[in-house]
């Protein structure tokens, strides 16, 4: 299977970082593909090289306490429904503006948006001492999204519902942004390569999180889908603090996202774990 990958990510290389592309500013195109029917695991992914000198104190990190991470009802980052009145609620409810599928893809859009902003701040990867290639943005944005989809799942039929919207949100906006960086020709080969990676990656993070599973195995899956340049299947020396790190990271926003109540993933109002309050601060050096 490695070569698949390899194939893929050595033409996509060419492209500029994905999250420097522009976002799309309408995500209402819905097209039927399930999430729900994940493929087979894939094999180790093909990344950027890892840098070996990290500039913050990792161990110190991602130790603390997981809490919910709902924004409080007088956060300025908080998206609300629009509340109209009189005539015009009337037209829009005619219009279905207020029926739970219009109600489920506003609420997918925030979401999505939640996670692309996460991906495309500069802290994550000053944090986890990463380049940003198109490889480790798309890698990281996958994994954010396994992070959503799995807590939405906990919802039951409701939740994996949402999922299905901000899972085609997703692939339609990725679909755009390769587009948008020159890859036309083939454009559906390279997009059925991306569905397959993205599936083999969400599996294997999710059969890391088994009870039975050791928690080295999420490490590894890191690592592979992450940080490994060579297809190796577990972290050197030189990696391995780092690596670590963003395991704590992951497990840490999965206890976090559990902490966060319904309605605040179901209308997007959460925020990932801030990154930036991490970082050295330059001026006290």
């Amino acid at each position: 299977m490695l070569p698949r990958w390899t194939r893929a990510f050595t033409h996509l290389s060419k492209l500029p970082s994905f999250t420097s592309l522009e976002s799309p500013k309408g995500f209402s195109t819905i097209r039927r593909r399930s999430y729900a029917a994940v493929a087979p695991a894939a094999a180790d992914s093909i990344h950027n090289s890892f840098p070996t000198k990290p500039s913050v104190n990792l161990d110190k990190m991602f130790r603390s306490k997981p809490c919910s991470l709902a924004l409080p009802p007088d956060s300025p980052l908080r998206v609300e429904d629009p509340k109209y009145e009189g005539l015009k609620r009337i037209v829009l409810k005619m219009m279905l503006f207020y029926s739970k599928q219009s109600r489920s893809i506003r609420g997918a859009n925030v979401i999505y948006r939640r996670v692309l902003s996460q991906v495309d701040k500069p802290a994550i990867y000053e944090v986890f001492n990463l380049e940003k290639t198109f490889q480790t943005s798309f890698s990281l944005l996958v994994l954010h999204m396994w992070l959503c989809l799995r807590r939405l799942k906990a919802e039951g039929k409701e939740g994996v519902e949402l999922g299905q919207y901000v899972y085609e949100i997703y692939n339609h906006d990725v679909e755009l942004r390769v587009s948008k960086a020159g890859v036309n020709l083939l454009l559906t080969k390279w997009m059925k390569e991306l569905e397959k990676i993205f599936y083999g990656n969400i599996v294997a993070y999710d059969a890391a999180l088994l009870p039975e599973a050791t928690r080295e195995e999420l490490t590894e899956v890191i690592w592979r889908n992450i940080f490994s340049d060579d297809g190796t299947s577990k972290p050197d020396a030189a990696a391995l603090r780092t690596v670590q790190a963003m395991e704590r990271y992951v497990r840490r926003e999965v206890s976090c996202l559990s902490l966060t109540d319904k309605e605040a993933m179901f209308s997007g109002n959460f925020m990932f774990t801030p990154l930036e309050s991490r970082l050295p601060d330059p001026t006290k050096r």
